[in-house]
């Protein structure tokens, strides 16, 4: 695949013709007066760096829990990394980077402490009450959960920033109503009967290149700690032909280099090629869809903004890597035992005692609700926990917490 560099964005200061606009934005659920100093984007981004939600991310798991290193990434480095790179690529495509970098900063705001761990485990324990779904948490969170504003709940995002986090990985039904994953998770549902998100069309361009950003930061990220823990050695990452690459590249122009700047090297170049890749791969779709708006852009019949399919393929093969060698490590499957623990015991000792819950805003109020609505508060209140709150909750309430290293 090759960039065709004249169509670049780099320095131009103009918008394409498929970018989102936000002087034309569809708006917000509760009208404000527009801002003198901002766009309505701009806007958006700073409301979700300034959430109690966002700040939270620095003490939440992104794959080690309870890391021995401070120099592994957290969920909100993850975040800060994830919007480096799409914003990198919506300059590139002329595309708005504030609402672009507004989508990758909120992307992650559901997370449960303790990662994908904490959210499986809230899952099953919330299924009779329809499950626990990141995505739809992190709607909760900028619709209704934080509390910040006199006159609503809620962030009051634009419709555009609200659609870009629902659907930045893609339509959630078809045209007939059907879930594309699965049953649509119930929270979005509710919102959309109040304010439509059109879960049958694609997010903005902007959206769509906040998903691919984050595939490329946690391919490339995950490396890198994996071979800081020791989890990953170089013979590893040799198995896979992109990687063996670059990493003759490196060894090439560099054949004395220290291990941690060798891998640094590595990574850079990752990044570098795989965004080089999704812009090629973009600007084909764009000249073959001509879109003459950023509607033209939802209602395409592809992603619009992705991997070709050889990179399709390296993307596979490293999250194989990783599955096989992190994710599923004993070490690290004996530490999410734990952590899923954790989880389980609060929610049932939540759903037995709620007045347990002594700084959750609900905690007044949930005595008198039935169990469906209850799981929910109590989901509500363990989602939004970081991973050393969740861990002092279960110390002050039970005699073992299990030791998460």
């Amino acid at each position: 695949m090759t960039i065709d560099t004249r169509a670049l964005g780099f320095g131009s200061g103009e918008r394409a013709i498929y970018a989102t606009d936000p002087w034309t934005t569809r708006g917000r659920f509760y009208p404000e007066a527009p801002s003198l100093t901002r766009s309505e984007f701009q806007r958006d981004r700073d409301r979700i760096v300034h959430t109690t939600a966002f700040r939270r991310l620095k003490h939440k798991t992104q794959v080690f829990i309870g890391p021995d290193s401070d120099h592994y990434r957290t969920r909100l480095t993850h975040t800060i990394e994830v919007a480096q790179i799409a914003r990198a690529l919506a300059r590139a495509l002329r595309l708005d980077e504030d609402l672009a970098e507004g989508v990758a900063l909120v992307h992650d705001f559901g997370h449960t402490p303790f990662g994908h761990t904490g959210e499986d485990a809230l899952h099953e324990v919330l299924l009779p009450f329809g499950g626990f779904d990141h995505n739809a948490q992190s709607l909760r969170i900028v619709t209704k959960l934080e509390r910040r504003y006199a006159e609503f709940d809620g962030l009051n995002l634009t419709w555009e920033s609200l659609e870009g986090l629902v659907k930045h990985n893609g339509p959630l039904m078809t045209r007939d109503g059907q879930g594309t994953r699965g049953p649509v998770p119930q929270p979005i549902l509710d919102y959309c009967e109040l304010h439509d998100l059109e879960l049958a069309s694609f997010a903005s361009l902007e959206a769509q290149v906040a998903a691919i950003a984050d595939d490329i930061a946690y391919n490339t990220h995950d490396i890198d700690d994996g071979l800081r823990s020791g989890y990953l050695t170089f013979d590893m990452l040799e198995e896979i032909p992109f990687l063996a690459g670059l990493m003759a590249e490196v060894r090439a122009r560099y054949p004395h280099l220290e291990p941690s700047r060798f891998t640094h090297e590595i990574m850079r170049r990752q990044i570098t090629r795989m965004v080089e890749d999704v812009i090629a791969v973009t600007q084909q779709r764009l000249q073959a869809l001509k879109p003459q708006s950023a509607q033209d852009i939802r209602n395409a019949s592809q992603v619009t903004a992705t991997f070709s399919a050889e990179m399709a393929e390296t993307d596979r093969q490293i999250k194989g890597m990783l599955f096989k060698n992190i994710y599923r490590h004993p070490d690290i499957m004996r530490v999410r035992a734990g952590a899923a623990q954790i989880v389980t015991d609060l929610f049932k000792a939540y759903m037995n005692d709620p007045a347990l819950m002594e700084s959750h805003y609900w905690v007044d109020h949930i005595a008198g609700l039935n169990d469906g609505a209850k799981a929910r508060h109590v989901g509500d209140f363990l989602a939004g926990m970081t991973d050393t709150y969740a861990i002092r909750a279960h110390q002050r309430l039970f005699d073992r917490t299990p030791e998460l290293r």
